[in-house]
């Protein structure tokens, strides 16, 4: 009979990840990494309940989600099916949202609100608003400016991330559906699980790109030798991103970027994979901005204080009609004033 330790004492809560060494945080906290060892104990134990028994405050629904989307890795390869038998010194990870702040308040902060009923809210994050609570950040975050504005807010994701459905960076702007109620989230969620979600980035990259349009299907884990960061990693989970470019210019391209999965900084690593960085980030181009010889443009980039990457298209079914919701949020004005800097 295979053995899987169910002793309470082992559990790890989610909520608690920055408290464990294995746990890797996000310097943006948005997504933390749980990692386990399958001892001699648990050789042939099912995958999922391995992590079940070890993974207090997560249901089994939304671990058996996490390994359909790629997001449990075994002895460093994407796990396929829960129902993976375990062999004993194997490595699991598991990548989760990252763990909450435990104090939590409305506050109001101004949201820009492009489309609301009485399922869903679609709205304009502006860039520098993490998205919710986590390890070192309690306030201040859209999470807390969501439960000012709104009295009804889906729980699903847990009462520290009311109505969040998905992500962005913190230094990323643009679209994000917010969900009103537990119907509605889990519609939506069901959305994004299967690719049905329309998602458009605009991207200014360094260089210039020479082919119109390209694909970029490489898989995503954390770095193993950096592992507050994402990198390409054999094995890791899997990543889509389609590009086309919107507009050459001599040193830069300006891209619209469609992605197919949502990995943590899946365009910023796609891009630099590529060698061709985004403009004003500053984990993954690796200096270039620096290194730009046109003072003005350099300067340009040092007053957009962010990195050029805009959420500028959405597009889902609604999660009560059915019928397509397709919205668009204009570039913001320091991406703008970029732009205009490089004409």
């Amino acid at each position: 009979m295979n053995n899987v330790d169910e002793n309470p004492s082992d559990h790890i809560n989610v909520e608690e990840a920055a408290l464990i060494p294995s746990a890797a945080v996000d310097p943006e906290p948005e997504a933390a990494t749980l990692a386990f060892v399958a001892g001699e104990a648990d050789a042939g134990a099912r995958l999922d309940a391995f992590l079940a028994a070890r993974v207090a405050g997560v249901s089994r629904t939304r671990l058996k989600h996490a390994i359909e989307d790629g997001d449990v890795l075994v002895a460093g390869h994407t796990a396929e099916k829960g129902s993976y038998k375990l062999r004993a010194g194997e490595a699991v990870e598991l990548e989760m949202p990252a763990p909450p702040a435990s104090n939590f308040a409305p506050e109001e902060i101004p949201l820009s609100i492009i489309y609301e009923d009485d399922s869903l809210v679609v709205l304009d994050k502006p860039a520098g608003l993490v998205v919710h609570p986590a390890a070192g950040i309690a306030s201040g975050t859209l999470a807390n400016a969501l439960a000012f504005h709104f009295q009804q807010l889906s729980t699903h994701a847990g009462a520290l991330r009311p109505g969040i459905v998905h992500r962005l960076d913190r230094d990323t702007s643009g679209l994000m559906v917010v969900a009103k109620t537990a119907s509605a989230h889990e519609h939506l969620a069901d959305q994004f699980r299967a690719r049905e979600v329309f998602k458009s980035y605009v991207a200014l990259a360094h260089g210039r790109v020479t082919d119109e349009s390209g694909r970029i299907e490489e898989p995503l884990a954390r770095d193993p030798r950096q592992r507050t960061r994402m990198a390409i990693v054999r094995g890791g989970r899997p990543a889509l991103s389609l590009y086309r470019v919107r507009r050459p210019y001599e040193r830069f391209t300006l891209l619209d970027v469609q992605i197919k999965t949502g990995r943590t900084h899946q365009i910023r690593v796609h891009l630099a994979h590529l060698k061709h960085p985004v403009v004003g980030d500053k984990v993954y181009n690796g200096g270039r901005d620096t290194t730009i010889a046109d003072v003005r443009v350099r300067a340009a980039i040092r007053a957009m204080g962010r990195q050029f990457l805009h959420a500028e298209r959405l597009g889902f079914r609604h999660p009560q009609t059915g019928d397509a919701l397709n919205f668009d949020a204009p570039l913001p004005a320091e991406l703008s004033r970029m732009l205009e800097a490089l004409e």
